[in-house]
This record gives C-alpha cells, structure tokens and sequence, in this order.
C-alpha cells in the first residue's frame, strides 16, 4: 500500500511571445511584482514554428522563457494560470492580444502546461485549468510525447529547459 507523499515544489517558468519585445519586459515586470524575482531567461527566440496565432498577433513574432527564482508549490500554477490570463487582457487592444503568457512548471521527470482548453490527453486541475504533461525527462533528456508542440520539441527549446532543469536541481538541494 502506497502512503501520502508530499509532492516537491516545482520549477515555475512562462512562455511569453508578442511582436513587441517591449511587450513582453512589461509582461516580465509585472509578473516578477506578483511571483518575486526571475532566476533565468532565454534570449528572444524567434516564434515561427505556426502561423496560428498569425490573425490575432501579425507576423514576426519573438519569445522569451522566463524561469523564477522561487519554487512554487504545484497546486499554484491553478492561480498562476488566472494571473496569466488576467495580464493578457490588461494588455489587449481592441479584443485581441498582444501578448500570450503561458505558464507551467519543471520537475525534474517532467515538463508541465498549463491551458483552458480541455482535450483527451489533459486532466483538469481545477478552477478550469486543465494541465498537460508536455515532456518528460529520461536517459539524460526531455522526450516529446505525440503531443508535444514542435517549438518545445527543438533541440533549441530542450537545450534551454535541460539548463533550467540543472538550476532547479540544485534549488532543490536547497530545499529538501
């Protein structure tokens, strides 16, 4: 028989894009003002792995992770996604973003996001927040599932959320 364990805390990051890099240093500020410090970040990474968000945002979109400094406890990222949501309407023009913030977390056996959007590979978190295991971490490496966007499949995406992964290591040495 299996006994209650507490989980660890997880590694909180978000997937911030617009055409603005502007846009998104604001975002970052804002975020920081509610989450506390940010540990890490990805230089601006082009987003042009779809043109599905092409009708709402334009062309020529830029991304940046941003990973904070603090773990978090997993059952957060429910009101983190809120927060997320809450910051894509602030900065809105005219019912359409200019900005898309996506959170989740890092463990150190997998990759987490979090949505609104139900499908059959998701399981509800509550709050309606559904979360998706994105990648999991095995033989020295995250692994896509048939899932997994093609942008977080990139050895270019899997090399920053490894270095993320080395950090959140170490934190939690700090901590357990």
């Amino acid at each position: 028989m299996s006994e209650p364990q507490k989980p660890a805390p997880a590694q909180l990051f978000f997937s911030i894009f617009a055409r603005d890099e502007s846009i998104i240093e604001k975002v970052s500020q804002k975020l920081t003002d509610n989450l506390g410090p940010i540990d890490f970040k990805s230089p601006l990474i082009p987003f042009d792995w779809t043109d599905y968000y092409e009708k709402e945002f334009g062309k020529d979109l830029v991304r940046r992770f941003i990973f904070f400094e603090r773990l978090i406890p997993q059952e957060k990222i429910v009101p983190i996604k809120h927060l997320a949501w809450k910051l894509e309407k602030l900065f809105s023009k005219g019912n359409k973003r200019q900005v898309n913030i996506d959170p989740g977390y890092l463990l150190l056996e997998r990759l987490v996001l979090v949505t609104f959007k139900n499908f059959s590979h998701r399981l509800y978190l509550g709050d309606y927040v559904y979360g998706e295991v994105t990648m999991i971490y095995t033989k020295g490496d995250f692994k896509s599932l048939p899932w997994t966007y093609p942008d977080y499949a990139s050895e270019e995406v899997r090399a920053l959320f490894r270095e993320a992964r080395k950090r959140y290591q170490e934190k939690l040495k700090l901590c357990l």
